[in-house]
């Protein structure tokens, strides 16, 4: 592997036996050509999901010793990817790795990171609508311009990761922190699949009311941030 590839493709990974091999082998026929390797993190799985990764030349594995929660998982995997650019995506298979070239070539036309969002979700119908809610509701507030922060699915270059502070929720945010620093951040539409396999680790509880008590520390953060530029 390369010592400073092209694409850095993030995977947290947290009790998903069934979805990582597929997910690997989904991952290397969408990159196939491309110079890349795969950050897997493993967020303290509690079943096989660590004896069942393809190790390769293109992949690096990263264990936490207990469940640390996405965002640890993310922040760990993005702050050790090597590439100039870094794609974050699930690892439940519910996105698909075939959109990542579309996100990556959205960043040639100027932008510093772009989020996919589901149009079409294969959810259910609450989950659905409770995650509108959320959405419209944390855009309003803190006007990030992003319409579906909950898909995993981004591109953005290796400098945004700046702008990432670690604690619980980031995942949530990652839009708004990064535009927030004069990023400049656009979305496209992406595919989204049911699961088929393992469980949601998300209900109303960690999800809806936490993301809300995060909304009003990100907003008073942003407002504090300091800008500057050395000439």
């Amino acid at each position: 592997m390369p010592s400073s590839p092209a694409i850095s493709v993030v995977v947290p990974l947290y009790n998903e036996e069934d979805n990582i091999a597929n997910l690997q082998h989904e991952l290397a026929a969408a990159l196939a050509g491309l110079d890349y390797e795969l950050v897997l993190v493993d967020d303290g799985s509690s079943d096989s999901t660590v004896s069942r990764v393809e190790q390769g030349e293109r992949v690096r594995l990263l264990c936490f010793e207990k469940n640390a929660g996405q965002s640890a998982a993310m922040h760990a995997g993005i702050h050790a990817a090597k590439g100039d650019v870094i794609v974050t995506i699930d690892g439940d298979l519910q996105n698909d790795p075939k959109d990542i070239l579309a996100l990556v070539n959205k960043l040639n036309e100027g932008f510093d990171m772009v989020c996919g969002y589901r149009a079409k979700r294969k959810d259910t119908t609450f989950k659905r609508i409770q995650s509108r809610i959320a959405n419209n509701v944390r855009r309003a507030f803190i006007g990030d311009g992003v319409r579906d922060t909950g898909c995993t699915l981004k591109a953005f270059r290796k400098e945004c990761s700046e702008a990432l502070l670690p604690f619980n929720g980031m995942h949530r945010f990652m839009p708004a922190l990064i535009a927030n620093m004069g990023f400049k951040v656009t979305e496209v539409p992406v595919n989204h699949r049911a699961r088929t396999a393992g469980v949601s680790k998300y209900g109303f509880g960690n999800r809806a009311l936490k993301a809300t008590m995060d909304m009003f520390g990100v907003r008073w953060l942003n407002s504090r941030r300091v800008s500057y530029r050395v000439k």
